[in-house]
């Protein structure tokens, strides 16, 4: 079983404060003491005698560009005068109350006018008021603060954290921190293995490693629902592009053939869309989870879920649907009122969608990227006998498949794609080149397309390669 490695590119750990509000420092801190990150910071104020005049004051020293402006900060406080508690603005930091060298013309004339006072002001930060690159760009060691610590993907209130080998010494801080600075995350886990080391379902060991223990989580993704364990199926967030990208492509009544459904990322969004999905996982919690969501999110009538393997689910499939004939019938939705008018009237109601589920099927996909490829050989002869329910004796065409795989990250990325052409044509016994692709000098029926999905880890990329399942295979006798 092929690992499944998921690492993000780093980036730098800065702060955006200038120097002077950035937090304390402590590197040897190793339990967060939230209780240390407390500075005062000694500013000036204009303050306001007016209360009328503070919209006035705050434009011209807004247009002067004489106001603090750091980011999370609000500007107006309130300062006391003798005795007298007055609005405030905060000025920048190289304004000094008692330097008048220091003031621009507009504070100058807003004091000439009696508007306003240049007074001293301490302004007070916290914990709550950093973020966690500025909590942890003075926690960690300054030759770690080039690069942060992987990036973190969120499943619902789980945050999954990748953390390589030197800041593991600093997992629960980096955890806690991150915690705190998320309000909609309350669990923060990291994986011990890779992906698929343990499990041919896709799921990982993972360590816990702040907030609570709870991975039941609720996950929204392209207007659905999906509820399930985190430990017990495999989800990655960063996908909802490629599952919206692959999912535009069908059309309304079309049939799809979901091989790896999962939870059903595809195949709901697909069955909301009014395009009929068989789809298929062999994970028995993926299956359950998957068949609540097709029923939580209205999806049923268009969307059948499989528990099966997946090679014997390709072949299974494509016979069994030539005799299971469905009619999808969906009632327009019409107010009573509406309807009790034109009933009045004798008028016509809009006539209800129906759609027929083809018998045959219109696209394959295969998310399975560690090793979808090797399941291609399952389309052998796999419409052997039926040529006659295709082109050209009938208008349809054989099927669309859409294969995720992993190739290298080279820097030439023909060199990838012509990888995944060699493998695919390994596993279905007929070459299939890069020169396949549409307007390419290949065979136009292939209809090749491959897509850079993501880049994975430095030496690794994610490609689906999309082709017309040659008639030589899928008519081969066997």
């Amino acid at each position: 079983m092929s690992m499944e490695i998921d690492s993000e590119p780093t980036q730098p750990l800065r702060s955006d404060l200038p120097a002077m509000f950035r937090p304390p420092v402590n590197r040897a801190m190793r339990v967060l003491d939230r209780s240390f990150f407390k500075k005062t910071v000694p500013i000036s104020a204009a303050a306001i005698f007016k209360t009328s005049d503070i919209a006035n004051v705050r434009k011209e020293l807004t247009k002067s560009r004489d106001m603090l402006v750091l980011p999370r900060l609000g500007s107006i406080r309130e300062i006391k005068i003798n005795d007298l508690v007055h609005k405030c603005l905060l000025l920048r930091e190289d304004i000094k109350h008692d330097d008048t060298a220091t003031w621009s013309p507009t504070v100058s004339e807003l004091v000439q006018k009696g508007m306003v006072g240049v007074k001293p002001y301490d302004l007070t930060l916290d914990y709550d008021y950093w973020t966690y690159a500025d909590i942890m760009s003075c926690i960690l060691p300054e030759d770690m603060l080039d690069e942060i610590p992987q990036g973190f993907t969120q499943v619902g209130h789980v945050s999954h954290l990748n953390l390589r080998e030197q800041y593991l010494p600093y997992k629960h801080l980096l955890a806690q921190v991150l915690l705190d600075k998320n309000p909609n995350i309350s669990t923060v886990i990291r994986k011990t293995e890779d992906v698929g080391s343990h499990s041919e379902f896709r799921t990982f060991p993972f360590e816990l490693l702040a907030g609570e223990n709870n991975l039941n989580v609720v996950q929204h993704e392209q207007h659905c629902e999906f509820r399930f364990d985190y430990s017990r199926v495999y989800w990655n967030s960063r996908l909802e592009t490629e599952h919206r990208r692959l999912v535009d492509k069908f059309r309304p009544g079309e049939m799809v053939c979901d091989v790896m459904a999962g939870v059903g990322p595809f195949a709901v969004p697909a069955g909301r869309k009014k395009i009929f999905v068989w789809a298929n996982d062999l994970n028995p919690h993926g299956y359950d989870v998957m068949l609540d969501a097709i029923k939580r999110n209205k999806a049923d009538k268009f969307v059948t879920p499989f528990n099966k393997d997946g090679r014997e689910f390709i072949r299974w499939s494509a016979k069994a649907l030539l005799d299971s004939p469905h009619t999808v019938t969906i009632e327009p939705k019409v107010r009573r009122s509406k309807k009790a008018a034109a009933e009045e009237k004798g008028e016509a109601l809009p006539a209800p969608e129906v759609f027929h589920r083809p018998n045959v099927f219109h696209h394959y996909v295969m998310n399975l990227p560690g090793n979808a490829i090797e399941f291609l050989d399952a389309f052998v002869g796999v419409y052997a006998g039926k040529e006659s329910l295709f082109a050209p004796h009938t208008s349809q065409p054989l099927p669309k498949v859409h294969v995720y795989c992993f190739s290298g990250h080279s820097a030439d990325e023909h060199d990838d794609h012509v990888d995944i052409c060699q493998r695919i044509s390994e596993r279905i016994g007929h070459t299939i080149t890069t020169e396949d692709r549409v307007g390419g000098s290949g065979n136009q029926e292939i209809d090749l397309a491959i897509h850079n999905v993501r880049l994975v880890s430095p030496n690794k990329q994610m490609f689906c390669a999309s082709f017309r399942l040659p008639k030589e295979v899928a008519f081969r006798q066997i």
